[in-house]
C-alpha cells in the first residue's frame, strides 16, 4: 500500500456570495468559458486558475491511482482556497464549506481517501473553536499554509491553535502559499510556486523549532510540504550555533536537530540526492510520499524512487505508508 499524503481538492461549486463582505474575494467555480469537466475557479473577479475534474470528481481521482502508483490519497484544500485575508466570519463559512465537501469524498470511499480540513486561522480564537467540528466531520486535521497574513505559525500568537491541535490529536499538514517576498524574485511570476514556495516552507518549518511550539507541545504531528523547501540545508548552520549562542539556547531549550526529527516531511524534492540527504537529517521515519495531485506529477514513481533509493523493505514500508499512518494518527492495519 502506498499513500499520498498531498493531494488537493477544489469543490465544483460554491454557495453564492449573496451580501457577503468577501465581496469578489468569495470563491466561484465558473463552468461556462472552459472545455467540459473543467472549470474556471474565479477569485477577485479574475481566473486564479482553470482545474479540471481532478478536483472535485472521486471516481476521476481513483481511476488516475493506479498510474501514479498510489493506493490512496490524503484530501486536502487548494491551498488558495485558504484565505486569511478576507473576512472572519466569511472565511469560517468557507472553512466549513471545505470541510463538509472534504468529509463527503472520504465518507464516500474510506478505503482510498483520508482528510485533511481548514479553519479560519486570520482569527486565532476562532480557528481554535472551530477544530472540534472538524474532528467531529472525521478529517484527521487541517492544512494551513506557511504564514498568515504574514506572521510565521511559530509565532507565540498561534500557540493556542497549536495546544488545542494537540489537545484533540488532529494532524496540521503546512503549505506554502502568497510568498512574502516576492518582489526579490528576479524572473517570471511563475517563480514565486518554483522559489517562493519552497523558501516559505523553510521559514514556517523554522519558526515552528525556533519559536518553541514543538518544546511546548511535543506530541504535535506536523508534516511541512516540499520536503520543508531549504530548511534542512540551514539546519546544521542553526545546531552549531545554537552550541555557541546563549540567546538561541534560550529560544531552544534543546538542539534544533532534536525538534527537526519530530516533525514530518513529503518527499516531494524532484532529486534524490536532496531526499537521501532529508532522510539522513531528520530520519526515514519523518518523511511520508507526497505529490501535490493533481497540480503537479511526481518526478518518479514512489516504487521506482525506493530503488533508486537502494531502500531496505522496511524502510519503503515506511515511506510507502506507516509513517503516513502515523502522521495522521492512525494504527497500523
Amino acid at each position: 500500500m502506498i499513500i499520498d499524503v498531498h493531494t488537493h481538492i477544489v469543490p465544483e461549486h460554491f454557495p453564492p456570495k449573496l451580501q457577503r463582505a468577501a465581496g469578489d474575494g468569495w470563491p466561484f467555480m465558473d463552468h461556462g468559458r472552459s472545455k467540459p469537466d473543467t472549470a474556471d475557479m474565479m477569485v477577485g473577479g479574475k481566473n486564479y486558475r482553470t482545474v479540471d475534474d481532478q478536483c472535485w470528481s472521486a471516481a476521476r481521482r481513483i481511476s488516475d491511482l493506479p498510474d501514479q502508483g498510489i493506493d490512496r490519497q490524503v484530501i486536502s484544500p487548494m491551498p488558495r482556497l485558504l484565505d486569511y485575508g478576507i473576512n472572519v466570519n466569511d472565511g469560517r463559512d468557507l472553512a466549513r464549506y471545505l470541510n463538509d465537501t472534504i468529509a463527503e469524498l472520504v465518507k464516500s470511499y474510506p478505503d482510498r481517501f483520508y482528510g485533511l480540513g481548514s479553519v479560519p486561522m486570520q482569527d486565532v480564537d476562532l480557528a481554535v473553536a472551530e477544530l472540534e467540528g472538524v474532528k467531529a466531520l472525521g478529517l484527521r486535521g487541517v492544512e494551513i499554509t506557511t504564514h498568515v497574513n504574514g506572521v510565521s505559525p511559530g509565532d507565540p500568537r498561534f500557540l493556542p491553535f497549536w495546544r488545542e491541535i494537540e489537545r484533540l490529536s488532529l494532524s496540521v499538514f503546512v503549505h506554502g502559499q502568497d510568498p512574502t517576498f516576492s518582489e526579490r524574485l528576479v524572473g517570471p511570476p511563475y517563480l514565486e510556486n518554483a522559489i517562493g514556495f519552497p523558501m516559505e516552507n523553510a521559514f514556517a518549518a523554522a519558526s515552528v523549532v525556533t519559536g518553541g511550539v514543538m518544546e511546548e507541545c511535543p506530541d504535535l504531528r506536523v508534516c511541512f510540504s516540499h520536503g520543508a523547501g531549504p530548511f534542512t540545508m540551514v539546519l546544521p548552520r542553526i545546531q552549531h550555533l545554537w552550541h555557541n549562542n546563549a540567546s538561541l539556547r534560550e529560544a531552544m531549550k534543546r538542539p534544533p536537530l532534536e525538534y527537526a526529527q519530530m516533525l514530518y516531511y513529503d518527499d516531494i524534492l524532484f532529486d534524490n540526492r536532496a531526499l537521501s540527504y532529508l532522510m539522513d537529517m531528520v530520519g526515514s521515519s519523518q518523511v511520508l510520499i507526497g505529490s501535490d495531485y493533481p497540480f503537479m506529477s511526481r518526478p518518479q514513481l514512489p516504487s521506482d524512487e525506493f530503488a533508486a533509493l537502494a531502500l531496505s523493505a522496511d524502510v519503503a514500508e515506511d515511506l510507502a505508508w506507516r509513517n503516513c499512518l502515523r502522521f495522521l494518527g492512525l494504527q497500523e492495519p
